[in-house]
């Protein structure tokens, strides 16, 4: 079985980043367990508490991936790095879904 690959824009700093970050492994776990491959990106918060980078460097990584997915999956909330990651796959012909549901695979 291929799985589709989705990549997972949401918010991380404003907010409670601890559950920013746990709002975005509940969405993976829904999208693994309706046969999706997701790209959870503020996984690299765990990354980043033992090998620091700079806000730069990491959305230049997510973006290397998003390119690579067949879909983004936009959760709500204000989000800069969102904003660009959405744009990004527009930008590259990339779906964005704003609700696990409308995925159409």
């Amino acid at each position: 079985m291929t799985r589709k690959k989705i990549y997972i824009a949401s918010p991380y700093t404003i907010g409670d980043v601890a559950v920013n970050v746990k709002r975005q492994i509940d969405a993976a776990n829904e999208l693994i367990a309706l046969g999706y491959a997701p790209y959870t990106p503020l996984l690299s918060h765990f990354h980043h508490l033992i090998h620091p980078n700079h806000y730069d460097t990491w959305m230049d990584v997510g973006l290397t991936w998003l390119v690579q997915c067949d879909a983004v999956l936009r959760l709500p909330g204000e989000s800069k790095g969102a904003d660009i990651e959405e744009s990004k796959a527009y930008e590259c012909g990339i779906p964005v879904y704003y609700n696990v549901r409308d995925l159409p695979w």
